[in-house]
């Protein structure tokens, strides 16, 4: 058995994240690369781009979840191969589909802000929350599912009692890729009026200043690394020897 990861270790990206929030940290230390300055009046701001980033990022999730987990149970009962087929491609086109492409054709029926860019955080999210919940409860043993039906459980009980909770690990793996995707991801939503930390990239891209666009693209980097850190104290720990 793997030795469990300790719970302070997951707290290092989150304080790293944390002490280049605190005004002038990140401007100080890119001044050395000579790569434009960073101006103190946009210190201020940070914070409250983070934590609109953060709304993003952790709305979506729910809302893939509360989408991807439905399908992937409906697509892997018994003979529903061919619509597990079909769910699995329509949600691939979710990745296959260029994020920017999505947004564009989201503002014409849903407008600027954050409609649009939750509709493209949620379409992309869903492939790995779909993808990991299907294999994981595809790969609970048919023997475990016939000893809790021989014991008079009815489909639903061995769903909720059996098939998720071995299925949990593989399924909160997903839950943890969507969510560091979407950090990613939610940096386009700025060029939208979501707001969020593609603000410094954006604006450090239209006043060529490199310190700006590095600003944006640490934070992120950041809170990407800090939520999953976070995620994986909650994830089961691997128990294979």
């Amino acid at each position: 058995m793997k030795a469990a990861r300790p719970w302070w270790g997951a707290l290092l990206w989150p304080a790293l994240l944390l002490v280049c929030l605190l005004p002038g940290v990140l401007g100080t230390v890119l001044r050395p690369l000579h790569l434009g300055e960073v101006p103190a009046a946009f210190d201020p701001s940070l914070w409250r781009l983070t934590l609109t980033h953060v709304r993003l990022v952790l709305l979506s999730t729910v809302v893939v979840v509360a989408l991807g987990l439905p399908v992937a149970v409906a697509v892997t009962r018994p003979r529903r191969e061919a619509l597990r087929g079909l769910a699995e491609t329509l949600v691939g086109l979710g990745q296959t589909v260029p994020t920017f492409a999505i947004l564009a054709l989201a503002v014409p029926a849903l407008g600027f802000g954050w409609k649009p860019t939750l509709l493209g955080l949620i379409v992309y999210g869903l492939v790995p929350v779909v993808s990991n919940a299907v294999a994981g409860l595809q790969a609970v043993d048919p023997g475990t599912l016939d000893a809790a039906r021989g014991m008079g459980m009815t489909a639903p009980q061995r769903l909720l009692r059996v098939e998720f909770p071995l299925a949990l690990p593989v399924i909160l793996a997903g839950v943890r890729t969507s969510t560091v995707y979407n950090v990613g991801t939610a940096t386009v939503g700025a060029a939208l009026g979501a707001g969020g930390l593609g603000e410094p990239i954006i604006n450090g891209l239209s006043q060529q200043n490199t310190a700006l666009v590095m600003v944006g693209a640490i934070l992120s980097a950041l809170l990407a690394l800090s939520l999953d850190s976070l995620l994986g104290l909650v994830t089961p720990a691997d128990r294979t020897p």
